[in-house]
């Protein structure tokens, strides 16, 4: 089976697809969409996806788009990162998809998107200060089912951290401090502890080598 998976390396959407392909022991192929260049809203792309927007996985043929159904066709596909499979753990781990759709990484991909890839001049500054209380509202959620439990559904690593994690590995400033939150510092760590975890950037080839340089390339 060939399974190509178009992404890039800034989108926090593609890595969700991209990691739980990894980590259920998936073979994928990574095909660069030049976003930041119009790729996504070209006539060619928009036949593989109306949406105009990545992650779309090729799974031989069949055409997916959006990760959370990608990350549930990796469940279905390879019984991994669902826990112990139960329609009761499936729903939980839905539960926390569409809360990071909707709450996480809702909140956190377009201000990192306003914060990072727009010129300073045109970075609106109410917008970015609305939507980052809107993820911190959403992240102190996070930090408090964290704070008494390893994952966010049963004892292992599913999909529903996969998905709620997904953005917040960047380094790119986005208003989320580690630090301030220690369980979810802690938890982002035992996910990266996980055999075959690779950082976004390790996974996707990157937009902006160079351009837009991450805190450490900063340091």
């Amino acid at each position: 089976m060939t399974n190509t998976l178009y992404c890039f390396g800034e989108s926090g959407n593609a890595y969700k697809a991209a990691l739980a392909l990894t980590l259920a022991g998936i073979d994928w192929t990574p095909r660069h969409v030049d976003f930041f260049s119009g790729e996504a809203r070209s006539p060619e792309f928009r036949s593989l996806n109306p949406m105009g927007e990545v992650p779309v996985l090729d799974a031989d043929g069949v055409i997916l788009t959006q990760s959370g159904v990608i990350q549930d066709w990796v469940m279905d596909e390879t019984g991994r990162l669902c826990g112990d499979g139960s329609r009761v753990t499936r729903r939980e781990i839905l539960r926390w998809t569409i809360f990071d759709n909707q709450k996480v990484s809702g909140m956190a991909g377009p201000l990192r998107f306003l914060m990072n890839f727009l010129p300073e001049e045109k970075r609106p500054q109410e917008v970015i200060g609305f939507m980052s209380g809107r993820l911190k509202a959403a992240l102190m959620v996070l930090e408090g089912e964290l704070a008494s439990r390893d994952w966010l559904v049963g004892d292992s690593l599913t999909c529903a951290d996969i998905s709620c994690a997904g953005y917040l590995y960047y380094d790119e400033p986005f208003t989320f401090d580690r630090a301030a939150y220690p369980a979810i510092d802690a938890w982002l760590a035992r996910i990266a502890a996980t055999p075959g975890w690779k950082h976004p950037y390790d996974l996707m080839q990157r937009a902006f080598p160079s351009s837009i340089m991450t805190k450490k390339e900063r340091d």
